[in-house]
């Protein structure tokens, strides 16, 4: 996907906040607690946050968050349905936050939307020494049957190579994360950073994943999958056309044909720390 492509994609949200808000899956628990087990403190940034799928979680363990999104449409679905979280409006490549002021860095299904050529030392200017910086996806299980037939009728605008766990692990292995042997913060003259601050890096990182799973019905699956930023940005008639060929393909099989069902899913997680 080239750069136009991307911020294409990346920008598709905004119309359908309301239903990505509503479809969209939350994080397995223990992959949130396993992305920020070797933070330092309770400051956590939800880095393109969304609608705040992953803040309210973070809520839920007592961090002290901070969510930053540049949508508008769905920073305003975060603040409505987060009242009392700071929400900002910003980006992965110009943080509204002051040096070293968070403990941890996540990011919810958006890491893979970020320049991390300019996002990288942006990230490490806002984190603390130690701090952690964790990407989390939910992906299907495609290692389970009809969820494999699902994913090969769906095709990639709305189950991509990174929404199964085998595409994950590849596409994250070969994700430009700011690494310890190749990428610094700019010379601390040009960033106006402290002195101490300019060799900033991150160490190796750590891929785990965590079972999960989401409540559906054909009807509701079909909604999720039509918040994809590939289904978003499909041209109209060729979106149809391939939500009726999922919808076909749900009715044909008895694990989602009727009434509800659990879409098996993992929540996986990059994890990397500043050192």
């Amino acid at each position: 996907m080239d750069h136009d492509e991307r911020a294409l994609h990346a920008s598709s949200f905004g119309a359908a906040a309301v239903a990505y808000d509503a479809h969209r899956p939350d994080y397995a628990r223990e992959a949130a607690r396993w992305a920020l087990e070797n933070a330092h403190g309770p400051r956590v940034l939800d880095l393109g946050a969304g609608t705040g799928k992953l803040t309210a979680t973070l809520v839920e363990f007592g961090a002290d968050v901070i969510a930053v999104e540049p949508d508008p449409a769905m920073l305003a679905e975060l603040r409505r349905s987060l009242p009392t979280v700071r929400a900002l409006s910003g980006s992965a490549e110009a943080i509204p936050l002051p040096d070293g002021s968070v403990d941890a860095v996540l990011a919810g299904n958006a890491m893979h939307w970020f320049d991390m050529a300019v996002a990288g030392p942006e990230i490490a200017r806002v984190l603390t020494p130690g701090g952690v910086l964790a990407g989390l996806w939910n992906v299907v299980d495609d290692r389970v049957e009809w969820v494999s037939g699902l994913a090969r009728v769906s095709g990639s605008a709305a189950i991509g190579p990174r929404d199964t766990p085998a595409g994950w692990r590849v596409e994250t292995a070969e994700m430009h994360l700011p690494k310890a042997a190749d990428v610094h913060l700019p010379k601390a003259a040009e960033m106006h950073l402290p002195k101490a601050d300019a060799s900033a890096r991150f160490g190796s990182p750590e891929q785990a994943e965590f079972p999960h799973g989401q409540l559906r019905t054909a009807d509701s699956l079909v909604a999720t999958l039509a918040t994809r930023a590939g289904m978003l940005v499909m041209p109209e008639q060729e979106r149809e056309a391939t939500l009726s060929r999922i919808r076909a393909f749900l009715a044909s099989r008895p694990e989602t044909a009727h009434g509800e069902f659990t879409l098996p899913m993992l929540t996986a997680v990059l994890r990397v720390r500043r050192l």
